[in-house]
């Protein structure tokens, strides 16, 4: 055997240690099965009935009979700031993101509270997963005991003292690269977690610091925790020498994933939904064609800075997205890869409640994980998918024309809003196989083109206005094209010849059905 020399041994051995690490924990998702709750809204620490700690703590049953295993709590540390803008109807102050000190008795209720809310939720099946805002604090009462100015502490007191984005001017920024401030964090996170019920964390303002930190944070935490970054910066908000103000908003975000090895907020999707038709929504983190970028998502329609809360001036409401899309949104990302996110009040104060139970239980029985995957129907209108679960695949249409189906799908699980949505439960789909479609001696008058009518989905189900179009090579005097279609599957289709536009008569290929088994054949041909 060839002897290695020193340093390529050394070499070798910390790839293979690289690898390994990569293999244990590419992505610290929980199980890939966590569907998480958002525990509380921008109005949550003025609760006038009761201390929001102490609703928790009586509703952490029907919590997880309700199906989330995970709750993503508020900041637990005390936050005494306040601040009201009439003119642009706005106001806050003691929901934990100017926070004052560790100190759990906060305005969400007392530190035994606490304590005993966690205490409930875990023993529910429901893992309590903290906000934690390590980036800025209140210092505007005077010195900060916890960290206390003029030692490097904070931003402002040397030159590029800070390894992210100021907060606001900076002047309430920790600089995390300072030892003696990442170690105090490292520390109360431990503390979160040994004495407070912690499971995961929730990073918030992820662009404040380095996410290199976070992933130091998590290995002392816990390294196989549940985590989430809040990476809410758009393409054009980087500057223009950096990459990533060029790229796409999945760039940037599994960009942050690959360092911190946390899952990140699927700005992506929400972007899309805000700007976007219903079939654009296909272009989220959460689709992503690679698994190991939906594997990083985490799925959501609104939080208690883009939505609107219950309560004075109704929250933050920076970004919220349309009532008329909301339902469809929820059916989306509880029906497809990634991991969801339910906001508090449209489970619990807005009469969304019984739709969010009904696709948290269809998720669960079809076994959807956070990378599973997902394949769109594009030549339908609205947004129709198929997404393949351990146990079921679902197949969902939001706003469709969808109408004939293949078989298996003629019984929906669910059909809401009039049948805006409807979601069918069917046997798990094969992986995809290309198949390539030939259509010999068709002839066509202008605007006309030829099409493969089929049994799948991917061929219209049998409707000709949905049929996948094939292009003409000059050279052969043929029509083809290759079309994705589940493997192991026996279908039957024909070649048609219809107007581009779907309208007049279709001409169908005669003679019977041509057939063949996906997986087996990569080639079919019709002739008419």
């Amino acid at each position: 055997m060839k002897k290695l020399g020193l340093l390529p041994l050394l070499f070798s051995l910390f790839l293979a240690n690289v690898a390994t690490a990569d293999e244990v924990t590419p992505v610290r998702n929980g199980d890939g099965k966590v569907i998480l709750l958002q525990g509380f809204h921008w109005n949550s620490s003025r609760n006038e009935t009761e201390t929001w700690y102490a609703l928790l703590a009586h509703m952490a049953g029907q919590i997880g009979i309700d199906g989330f295993t995970a709750i993503w709590m508020p900041p637990p540390w005390k936050d005494t700031s306040s601040w009201v803008d009439s003119n642009s109807g706005t106001s806050g102050g003691g929901e934990g993101y100017f926070w004052r000190s560790f100190d759990k008795n906060s305005q969400y209720g007392t530190d035994e509270q606490l304590k005993t809310a966690a205490t409930a939720l875990n023993r529910a099946g429901v893992k309590v997963v903290y906000d934690v805002v390590p980036n800025h604090m209140d210092d505007t009462k005077g010195d900060v005991p916890l960290f206390p100015r003029g030692h490097g502490e904070w931003r402002h007191e040397c030159d590029k003292c800070d390894d992210g984005d100021p907060f606001i001017d900076g002047n309430s920024d920790l600089n995390i690269k300072y030892a003696s401030v990442f170690e105090t964090f490292k520390k109360e996170l431990i503390n979160l977690r040994n004495n407070y019920g912690a499971m995961g964390l929730r990073f918030d303002f992820v662009r404040g610091y380095a996410p290199q930190n976070v992933d130091r944070w998590m290995n002392a935490f816990g390294n196989f925790q549940f985590c989430v970054g809040e990476l809410w910066k758009g393409p054009s908000e980087y500057p223009a020498d950096d990459w990533r103000s060029k790229a796409s908003w999945q760039d940037a975000l599994k960009d942050w994933s690959d360092r911190s090895r946390c899952t990140v907020f699927d700005f992506a999707l929400k972007e899309r939904m805000q700007n976007g038709s219903i079939a654009e929504w296909r272009h989220g983190l959460n689709a992503n064609p690679d698994p190991a970028w939906r594997a990083a998502a985490v799925t959501f329609v609104d939080n208690h800075d883009t939505g609107y809360s219950p309560g004075r001036y109704g929250g933050q409401h920076h970004w919220p997205l349309p009532e008329e899309l909301r339902n469809q949104a929820y059916a989306y990302i509880l029906s497809s890869p990634g991991t969801p996110a339910v906001y508090w009040p449209d489970m619990y104060d807005w009469q969304r409640g019984e739709l969010i139970r009904q696709l948290i239980k269809i998720r669960k029985d079809a076994g959807i994980k956070a990378d599973s995957p997902i394949r769109f129907h594009t030549q339908y209108s609205g947004l129709v998918a198929t997404t393949t679960g351990d146990r079921q695949s679902l197949v969902i249409a939001l706003s469709s024309d969808l109408t004939k189906l293949p078989p298996g799908l003629t019984d929906p699980a669910l059909i809401w809003d009039g049948g805006k949505i409807r979601l069918w439960s069917t046997a798990p789909e094969q992986p995809a196989v290309s198949v390539h479609f030939t259509c010999d001696y068709a002839t066509t008058y202008p605007g006309q083109s030829v099409y493969a009518a089929g049994s799948t989905l991917e061929l219209g189900a049998w409707d000709p206005g949905h049929a996948a179009p094939l292009t003409y090579n000059a050279q052969s005097k043929q029509w083809s094209g290759s079309i994705d279609v589940p493997a192991k599957q026996d279908i039957q289709w024909k070649c048609i010849v219809r107007n581009n536009d779907s309208s007049a008569a279709v001409r169908w290929q005669p003679g019977p059905n041509v057939s063949f088994t996906s997986g087996t054949a990569s080639e079919t041909r019709g002739t008419f």
